[in-house]
């Protein structure tokens, strides 16, 4: 049992009971970085230059009309909230059907595998308040796709796990998310170190993750834990001229064990 402020909570394995709360908080902890993705994105200069020409080119067709210019500005601003979002529900929508669909056969019956959740004492009530996963590989094993999910991730199909460290036996660590007002809360730092003591348990060489760019929060936290930014990559689920629009980056992290 874990304290910090009077704010109680335990880190637990995952039960069938948690289903529903589970699939509400990973919803809820992928499509909040659909806002901080499209401002980042909107920020960028070359997407500045596109909203500025694009405006001017509706105030000009508009008859010096500074509403048509509001009009096309918007409708630029519309096309890259849709890329952004597009991005994170589509992997949000993939790892519902895959893996979290029945997390018991994908998780607690796989000995390398571990689903775990943190439950909170509210006011004298129990409840799920953030879950950590984990995705173990053994070097003798098929390659397999590989996601991420530090807090909502938004890593493509097919990266895979590199084999360059250790025997081989590496594990990724996936669907971290904390219910946003449970954060600050030493929440995050203690099923994320669940995790890597379970890799340890395990034998593991390695865990590895990636965190998308908006993600800047949990990246401090992977890295307070040792994990060290090794690449970078901008492959997502959706199409590539989606993910460019968006401007999405992706981290890849790891920590030897």
């Amino acid at each position: 049992m874990a304290q910090k402020h009077n704010f109680q909570f335990s880190i637990r394995e995952y039960r069938p009971t948690d289903g529903r709360v589970v699939t509400s908080l990973f919803r809820d902890g992928i499509l909040e970085h659909v806002y901080p993705a499209f401002f980042k994105a909107m920020s960028h200069p070359d997407h500045v230059g596109v909203a500025l020409s694009i405006s001017m080119a509706g105030y000009v067709l508009g008859g010096s009309s500074y509403f048509q210019a509001l009009l096309f500005g918007s409708a630029w601003a519309g096309l890259i909230y849709y890329c952004c979002h597009e991005i994170y529900e589509g992997y949000m929508m993939s790892r519902l059907s895959s893996d979290m669909a029945d997390i018991q056969a994908n998780y607690l019956e796989n000995p390398d595998n571990g689903f775990w959740v943190a439950e909170a004492d509210v006011k004298g009530q129990s409840k799920v308040v953030g879950m950590v996963a984990v995705m173990g590989k053994r070097g003798d094993e098929e390659e397999g796709e590989q996601f991420d999910d530090c807090n909502g991730g938004a890593m493509g199909a097919g990266q895979e796990i590199p084999q360059d460290a250790g025997d081989g036996s590496d594990a990724m660590m996936t669907h971290v998310v904390v219910g946003f007002p449970w954060r600050r809360k030493d929440v995050g730092s203690q099923l994320t170190r669940r995790a890597v003591d379970f890799c340890k348990e395990r034998g593991f060489a390695r865990l590895v993750l990636d965190v998308s760019s908006p993600q800047t929060a949990g990246a401090s936290l992977c890295q307070k834990f040792g994990f060290v930014k090794t690449a970078s990559h901008s492959n997502t689920h959706a199409n590539r001229w989606v993910s460019n629009l968006a401007r999405i980056n992706v981290m890849r992290m790891e920590k030897l064990i």
